[in-house]
């Protein structure tokens, strides 16, 4: 209930417009100010903030990192290839068999498989090898200041101050340049509702206590979503005839129906006889692989939105117990940069397809109109926003 009220708090008091944080309206010193006010008024002492706030300046190196993420530029077969290596999954099969009383008495109590925790691990920061090494204050205030996400990365500097201010975490906590933390990159405001003391020595360490670590992953998923004995999705094969419109997480079928449109396991076998909910998704458009997803995988998407870091976390984990690598054939195709996505979101505009603003993120307006424009010129229609796609362009 304590946390219930604290967010409450949190969303009332951070800023109500995300251009608010812009230095195009005020500086980083009169946004400090207005962070401190807020912090305040959330009983957080001015002993926490003047330590915090003591000569703290914005890192442009986080602001490099905001915009240049793996998730926004690389295909399917880049991001996956680089992710789920032949090394992490042996790392991770160590890892799995090292840990695996932790991770069974988790099993028992939180639901989900063993495998599944490792994989997040794994993609996380590469079995606690990368947890980073930037400050949080720091990072959070220079994305609570810049423009983009403002509003969110208040939330998450004024719930870290809160964690500081209780003793819960140091004043110079280390990070990633998102102010994620620990083993398992756990934010601020994941940190105070979800984090779990297993151990019981009162104290909540997510950088060097297995304990902790595995169970508040754990205590996470299950609370964002995850249905224990239900697996997260599959690798299929559909016909030559699949009306590839279908292919978006916005549609839900049973599995049955999914059948009956042609949806096959890669071995060409019919799908299990279920009338599990699931929809299936195209990640590098008509000409690669695709996947049936359930909402197992819908719980992995609110660990992260990025429907290709969810597919890692999938394929890995399935890697881990010794599923094979994925049965579609890797394709080489130039991942698109950012300016790339711009000069496609700017031409399409142009055509009278609206992206909104050129921004170089293939969200889902920018996808919403690549199908406009796919239908219009008589293309699968398949949304993707890919290296075939600028040619057509251009």
């Amino acid at each position: 209930m304590l946390i219930f009220i604290f967010c409450l708090l949190l969303t009332f008091f951070v800023y109500a417009d995300d251009t608010q944080g812009s230095s195009n309206t005020h500086s980083f010193t009169q946004f400090l100010s207005d962070i401190r006010s807020q912090a305040t008024k959330l009983g957080i002492s001015q002993a926490t903030l003047n330590g915090a706030f003591n000569d703290l300046t914005p890192n442009p190196k986080v602001l490099e990192h905001d915009r240049n993420q793996a998730e926004f530029n690389l295909n399917f077969w880049h991001y996956l290839n680089s992710r789920v290596s032949q090394n992490r999954r042996d790392k991770g099969v160590i890892k799995l068999q090292q840990y695996q009383q932790f991770l069974q008495e988790n099993y028992k109590k939180y639901g989900v498989p063993s495998q599944i925790i490792v994989a997040f691990w794994g993609l996380e920061t590469n079995y606690g090898k990368d947890v980073g090494k930037m400050n949080l204050i720091r990072s959070l205030a220079t994305l609570s200041f810049d423009k983009r996400r403002s509003q969110f990365f208040a939330r998450e500097l004024l719930t870290l101050l809160k964690l500081i201010d209780e003793k819960k975490l140091p004043l110079n906590a280390q990070g990633s340049w998102a102010g994620a933390m620990g083993n398992m990159q756990f934010m601020p405001t994941n940190v105070a509702a979800y984090a779990i003391d297993a151990n019981i020595d009162g104290k909540i360490d997510l950088w060097h206590t297995q304990a902790d670590i595995f169970a508040s992953a754990a205590h996470f998923l299950k609370k964002i979503g995850w249905h224990s004995g239900e697996r997260w999705g599959r690798e299929v094969k559909i016909p030559k005839t699949f009306d590839h419109q279908l292919a978006n997480l916005n549609t839900k079928k049973t599995v049955n129906e999914w059948q009956v449109l042609g949806v096959r396991t890669v071995s060409n076998k019919n799908l299990p006889n279920s009338n599990m909910q699931a929809s299936l998704i195209l990640p590098m458009g008509y000409s690669g692989p695709a996947f049936l997803v359930y909402r197992n995988f819908r719980a992995i998407l609110r660990w992260n939105r990025s429907i290709l870091y969810a597919l890692s976390v999938g394929h890995l984990s399935d890697r881990l117990i010794g599923a094979n690598q994925l049965f579609a054939k890797s394709i080489a195709e130039p991942s698109l940069s950012s300016n790339d996505i711009k000069q496609i979101q700017t031409t399409l505009n142009q055509l009278g397809f609206d992206t909104g603003e050129p921004d170089g993120v293939s969200g889902p307006k920018t996808r919403h109109a690549t199908r406009a424009y796919q239908k219009t010129n008589n293309l699968p229609i398949d949304g993707y926003v890919g290296y075939q796609l600028l040619q057509q362009l251009q």
